[in-house]
């Protein structure tokens, strides 16, 4: 095993004089790829809407996020605490996934123990990695979520025998923490460590309650440790970023997945309020002061809420968190990851969903689903296609298909999604668990036998999906000139692997529309509707890569096509930073804030020809239909 810090280098003391000196020093921002639109995207922030809060860009239209976790990998030394060994890796991965998926967003991991290898110290080269493996997705038009990530609060409380292992926290703490040899149990699941393993659950609570650590820099609080160290590296970030990638960073979330470590008879709500909130503002003060102050911190709430399982907590009395707070949630389906075998179905998720945008309404912000998935392979993978899709019908609405077209307007706000995980090393990896060289993994994820990444790279290194396209490569409303009222997308996804298994319709048309139901007969079709507001900026959706603009039909109040042109009112255009991804853009015409749109987007390149007298009806059913549900 090679020391925990090998290869992190020219660390430098953490004082205010060393920081200001780094800052001020001027950085040859890396080369983009040659093909890459660097056009980065705008600021967002948190708006409101009707009953409900959103992001919003710069152009005041409704933003959806869509992407994935990059990567599970940052767990593991041998990335060096990074999602990416290089910055050529980042930038193969970046392009993969917009050119695969048209994600817009992803969730990068950074690891405290990367960034305070030691009590006084900030390792510098370490940031500059990251800031070189962030550049790689903003100068491809995809926004970055940072996130702070641990579980188990860290890697040094496990021996080299362990069954498990975690990620978090420097050795430097848990060596001063003078911890007990952990020890699980009967654990059939590595998260059961939080509930059960002693030296986790002490080390967790000495974080919460600042204990004061006696260390080769003198005492210091932990909690106070972490945030200098975070305050730091935010500086460091906003001066060496380019503005366009600083401004392509949506926020940052402190702390994944807080667990409490020991109630001390309190409830889990309780615990939020007098621990984890004091947190955060402990972290939004430090983020204003870094020159991050415009932008969102991502408040998760203790990590059993939603679970299904041992449920405490959920932010639900600590007040009103507004707009400079995101509620932060994840999803699993703690059900099916162990005891229940039902496959999941059209509104499986719906309830949990609705769990998440009624929560973050009443916390007075937007929402958003930063975890979600399942893993690919050994027990339940079988169900994980489904699972997965079912997941993202809910993040459009939380009603399910079958009742969409009777009730849109119930179907709530389009959630933002960040799919766990993305990880082109999958299946590669040579990680020495807990440092025993007896005990290397190599397969899934190589961290506690995980293996939930969505692509994996081949022998001829092309990054290649494992879930079924129709599932990652999704339509979705990217950006929304207004109010969206109402999203759904039926993906005709098949319920197993590869392509393999049973095919079924979710978003099933009511009989009262017989034209839009021939129209959209086992094809792919997605719908939208949105109330226009006073701006110049155009609607954009993702466009799947199996909707070509030549077999795709729009049926809207604004036009009527059989094959999607490069230019007019509704037309294709490519992604931004994407060799190979569209997006449809619609811009009416004359601008009339408060007029209601909508459009029926149909992948119909197979299947019977589309007559004009077909779309003609379809679109005098789809006008009635508005007129009906959105007057």
């Amino acid at each position: 095993m090679r020391a925990p810090f090998a290869r992190l280098h020219a660390v430098r003391p953490l004082t205010a004089a060393a920081v200001a000196a780094a800052l001020a020093v001027t950085v040859t921002p890396p080369m983009p790829d040659a093909n890459a639109d660097t056009t980065a995207p705008s600021p967002i922030v948190v708006a409101p809407k009707q009953q409900s809060w959103v992001f919003r860009d710069g152009a005041g239209r409704e933003v959806t996020l869509r992407g994935f976790n990059v990567s599970g990998s940052t767990k593991l030394y041998e990335n060096g605490l990074l999602p990416f060994r290089s910055t050529a890796d980042a930038a193969t991965s970046a392009q993969a996934m917009r050119d695969l998926t048209g994600a817009n967003v992803i969730r990068f991991l950074i690891s405290w123990e990367g960034v305070q290898p030691a009590p006084d110290r900030i390792d510098h080269a370490y940031l500059d990695r990251a800031i070189e493996q962030i550049r790689a997705f903003t100068d491809r038009g995809i926004r970055v979520l940072l996130d702070y990530h641990q579980d188990l609060y860290s890697a040094h409380l496990f021996h080299r025998d362990s069954w498990y292992t975690g990620d978090g926290a420097p050795k430097w703490v848990i060596g001063a923490g003078n911890y007990p040899r952990e020890f699980c149990g009967i654990c059939l699941l590595w998260g059961q460590n939080m509930m059960t393993n002693a030296a986790v659950r002490q080390a967790a609570r000495d974080f919460w309650n600042n204990r004061v650590l006696t260390t080769s820099a003198g005492p210091i609080g932990v909690q106070d440790a972490f945030l200098e160290q975070a305050s730091a590296m935010m500086a460091y970030l906003e001066r060496r970023l380019p503005a366009q990638a600083f401004d392509a960073i949506v926020g940052i979330d402190p702390f994944n997945e807080p667990f409490d470590g020991g109630l001390d008879g309190a409830t889990g709500l309780e615990w939020e309020k007098t621990r984890l909130m004091p947190f955060y503002r402990r972290f939004r003060a430090a983020m204003d002061a870094a020159g991050w102050s415009g932008k969102p911190l991502f408040a998760e709430p203790l990590v059993f809420w939603n679970t299904g399982f041992f449920e405490q907590g959920g932010l639900a009395t600590v007040g009103t968190l507004g707009t400079r707070m995101v509620f932060n949630s994840h999803y699993y389906d703690g059900a099916r990851m162990t005891l229940d075998p039902s496959p999941a179905s059209d509104g499986t998720y719906a309830a949990p969903m609705n769990r998440i945008r009624d929560r973050a309404a009443s916390l007075g912000t937007a929402a958003i689903v930063s975890e979600f998935g399942n893993r690919l392979t050994g027990a339940t993978s079988d169900r994980t296609p489904w699972m997965v899709r079912s997941m993202y019908q809910a993040l459009d609405h939380g009603v399910p298909g079958e009742k969409w077209w009777d009730r849109p307007s119930s179907g709530g706000t389009v959630l933002s999604g960040i799919q766990w995980h993305w990880d082109i090393y999958s299946g590669r990896h040579r990680e020495p668990m807990n440092g025993n060289p007896d005990k290397v993994q190599t397969d899934g994820d190589a961290w506690n036998d995980e293996d939930h990444s969505v692509v994996r790279t081949d022998d001829a290194g092309r990054v290649t999906p494992r879930l079924d396209r129709r599932v990652l490569d999704r339509l979705y409303p990217a950006a929304v000139a207004g109010d969206t009222l109402a999203f759904a997308y039926e993906d005709l996804a098949r319920s197993g692997h590869d392509g393999a298994g049973r095919q079924q319709t979710w978003l099933t048309v009511p009989p009262s529309m017989p034209n839009v139901a021939a129209l959209v007969k086992d094809r792919q079709y997605g719908v939208l509707a949105w109330r226009e507001a006073p701006t110049r900026a155009p609607t954009e959706l993702h466009m799947p890569a199996s909707f070509a603009p030549a077999g795709t039909v729009v049926v809207s109040d604004l036009g009527a096509l059989d094959g999607v042109p490069s230019d007019g009112v509704i037309r294709i255009a490519q992604e931004i930073g994407s060799r190979t991804a569209r997006r449809l853009i619609i811009e009416p015409p004359a601008r009339t804030p408060g007029a209601v749109h909508y459009a029926l987007i149909v992948n119909a390149a197979s299947g019977e020809p589309v007559t004009s007298e077909l779309l003609a009806a379809a679109r005098a059913e789809l006008e009635a239909w508005k007129n009906r549900r959105f007057p």
